[in-house]
């Protein structure tokens, strides 16, 4: 597929920035600003979600599944990290990578949960560094024996309970660690997938329990220069259709009383939720919000994000109310049934696109439409934006931040396929 010529990016551009400027919208302001967002591209997608913690690593327990059986998924570290660097090629801006705990350089030796340490991910600091990246963090509370009961941080039994406190901890260090290192907060994000099958009699049990184990990991204080803590919650998962221990209700309320960060993440949600609505309410009390962007298809089925009403209402709404400092972007999704290389590309490049259609937004001149009272006008309005050439000034972007332009890139993935992917077994 033909790459556009850069003369012809220009003179797009140039014609898209005229008819911006019609409504009063400044394209090189927008550009700057988008530049300087960075999105947190999570590395589980690059290998379903296998971890590198032993060579028999599974998806047991934890109500996570993975569909699919394209070949070429990443085996080791260096074949993850080489994917990543190739997905970042095809992404405009200067990035994050989003980690969990079963992704440490464990050198060939198991090390179990509770007993990793900064030592474990100092490999990921290094590449991060010679390659201008920062870092986020995931404890890893699935995929494991003592996650099996479909309980870990609240389940009844002292022990197990204890041990998933332990991993936590020692995650909240190793996310120190790495803000640290990098020059920029780790946000560490706690998803757990504790709940149950079938309607329960005992819930208030559990919740109790969750919140006491909560409180012991947080006790350990860091500084926000350092890292930051995100709750994750989500409406029902895989063998917690009736029960959720973390439900949004629970997590919202720990995080407001204690300072921290809550994590929306786009497919956790009733299909019918506008997570869009939340930010404006949530941001009333809380300083800042973690967005994980996924594609719920019918269910919470971590689909590639696309450029979708969803997408670009929840970067309008971020814009709208100048809260790009205050929610961090990272995508969370797998899906084996297609190249994962070029799904991490078409997620990432979306969100990017959202956030540029949301930029070129002409917010003063829509909203003294609205205050005047006219809603055919601002309606019409919102249609009539829809036809802005939003696509030359995301050629232009691409342009200058030196990735391939138009469907150019979709060679490269191609290309990387038959060169390095395809040739796994």
């Amino acid at each position: 597929m033909a790459e556009l010529t850069e003369a012809a990016i220009e003179k797009g551009y140039e014609l898209a920035r005229e008819r911006y400027a019609e409504f009063g919208v400044d394209t090189e302001k927008a550009l700057g600003v988008l530049s300087a967002v960075p999105i947190s591209v999570h590395v589980w997608h690059g290998d379903d979600v296998g971890g590198f913690e032993r060579p028999d690593a599974s998806l047991s327990g934890g109500g996570i599944l993975v569909t699919g059986a394209h070949p070429g998924r990443a085996r080791t570290l260096d074949e993850l990290r080489a994917d990543l660097h190739q997905a970042f090629s095809l992404i405009p801006g200067r990035h994050r990578v989003n980690l969990h705990a079963m992704y440490g350089d464990f050198a060939g030796t198991f090390v179990e949960r509770d007993r990793i340490a900064p030592e474990h991910f100092r490999s990921w600091v290094q590449w991060a560094k010679e390659e201008g990246l920062k870092l986020d963090f995931n404890a890893t509370c699935f995929s494991h024996p003592k996650a099996d009961s479909g309980f870990t941080l609240s389940h009844k039994e002292g022990a197990i309970r204890a041990f998933w406190i332990e991993h936590v901890k020692r995650c909240r260090e190793i996310s120190a660690f790495m803000g640290r290192e990098l020059g920029s907060p780790c946000i560490h994000d706690l998803w757990i997938p504790d709940g149950t099958k079938d309607t329960p009699v005992d819930r208030w049990s559990h919740r109790r329990l969750l919140s006491d184990a909560l409180d012991e990991i947080y006790a350990t204080e860091y500084g926000p220069a350092e890292m930051k803590d995100a709750l994750e919650s989500k409406l029902f998962g895989i063998g917690s259709e009736s029960f959720v221990v973390g439900s949004h209700d629970f997590y919202l309320g720990y995080a407001l009383l204690h300072g921290k960060m809550i994590c929306l993440d786009t497919g956790h949600f009733h299909p019918t939720e506008s997570i869009a609505d939340k930010l404006s309410a949530i941001l009333q009390f809380s300083q800042e919000v973690l967005l994980h962007v996924s594609r719920g298809v019918r269910w919470d089925s971590d689909h590639v994000p696309i450029l979708n009403d969803e997408i670009r209402s929840l970067m309008a709404e971020i814009v709208r109310g100048d809260a790009l400092a205050r929610v961090h972007l990272a995508l969370d999704f797998f899906d084996a049934s297609m190249n994962r290389v070029g799904a991490w590309a078409v997620g990432a490049r979306a969100v990017l696109q959202g956030l540029l259609i949301a930029l070129l937004e002409p917010q003063e001149k829509l909203r003294q439409i609205e205050d005047s009272g006219d809603n055919f006008a601002r309606l019409a309005m919102f249609e009539e934006l829809k036809a802005l050439p939003f696509g030359a000034v995301w050629d232009y972007h691409c342009l200058r931040c030196e990735v391939p332009t138009g469907s150019a890139w979709l060679g490269e993935v191609a290309r990387y396929e038959t060169e390095v992917t395809a040739k796994r077994d």
